[in-house]
């Protein structure tokens, strides 16, 4: 009834900064946009040979689960994934199959990782997208890079910034919410905590005793529990494919639950949002929603 669609809508080109404002971000819509990053040199250029090649031995920071999951519910916590730092070149063996594990790696630190970690692959991407930035007065808070298993999943979440998704080879499935499902979506507090690899190889959950307690979504979407969470009938999601070349726009405070093929490439840019009236609508419905709950 807000104006959301039954599909996430396809422009074949990018928009000009005024109208993507005016269009896309001002109304909050997502859409996949064909052709915005078809001049990347990544786009042929970034096999796992040529990512082996230009970063070889460098030690970076790659996310270990035993199940997948990071920054997820996980036995009543909120737990995040050990940080392992490996060369980049033992973690390509790890997705090339050539070395086997029964763990799952994901190269997935947000903070920019590719302008941090990855510096030398800046040039083969854009180190912003100018008619977004130009649309936004700002450049993006973070660039971030993405590589990982098909068994890595992003549990579902929502972010302050507006997200320019880039998939530069393989696919990323997105499951999304609009901000008015909020109701329908349940938040507990959850103690975090972190995997710990112990000697023998297992994983150990460990908390952050000192940590507050973290709000997050316990459903998972594709296998939701609707006899202890009725209410999350109600909502409505929207699936799609974003493909290689494509560009997903993921506006603010949108719930998003996303799976990959295996070995995906992707690059994002995180923009800040606008604290304006949509963000007031958005803090009051989550307020009611919490009232609600505790009532």
């Amino acid at each position: 009834e807000l104006g959301w669609t039954e599909s996430i809508p396809y422009l074949d080109r990018p928009p000009s900064p005024l109208e993507f404002y005016r269009e896309w971000v001002s109304p909050n819509k997502p859409c996949i946009i064909r052709n915005a990053i078809s001049h990347w040199p990544a786009l042929k250029k970034w096999t796992l040979a040529y990512l082996r090649e230009v970063v070889g031995p460098k030690v970076v920071s790659v996310a270990v689960t035993p199940n997948g999951y990071a920054d997820a519910v996980f036995q009543d916590r909120f737990v995040m994934p050990e940080e392992r730092q490996m060369p980049f070149m033992d973690f390509l063996d790890i997705v090339e199959k050539k070395v086997t594990s029964p763990n799952v790696f994901y190269v997935q630190k947000q903070c920019s990782n590719l302008t941090e970690e990855f510096p030398e692959l800046v040039c083969d991407v854009q180190p912003d997208i100018p008619w977004m930035s130009e649309a936004l007065g700002r450049k993006p808070d973070a660039v971030n890079f993405w590589l990982g298993e098909s068994a890595a999943v992003t549990s579902l979440h929502k972010d302050h910034y507006e997200n320019l998704y880039c998939v530069i080879s393989g696919e990323k499935h997105f499951l999304l919410h609009p901000p008015s499902d909020r109701p329908f979506i349940p938040y507990e507090l959850y103690q975090p905590a972190t995997y710990h690899v112990s000697e023998d190889g297992s994983f150990e959950i460990m908390d952050e005793k000192s940590a507050d307690k973290v709000p997050w979504i316990p459903l998972d979407p594709l296998n939701p529990n609707l006899e202890q969470y009725p209410q999350y009938a109600q909502a409505k999601a929207l699936q799609c494919t974003v493909k290689a070349g494509e560009m997903l726009y993921l506006p603010s405070l949108w719930f998003h639950h996303v799976q990959q093929s295996h070995g995906c490439i992707a690059v994002n840019y995180w923009y800040d949002m606008e604290y304006d009236l949509k963000y007031s609508y958005y803090q009051l419905l989550d307020c009611l929603s919490k009232a609600v709950e505790v009532s």
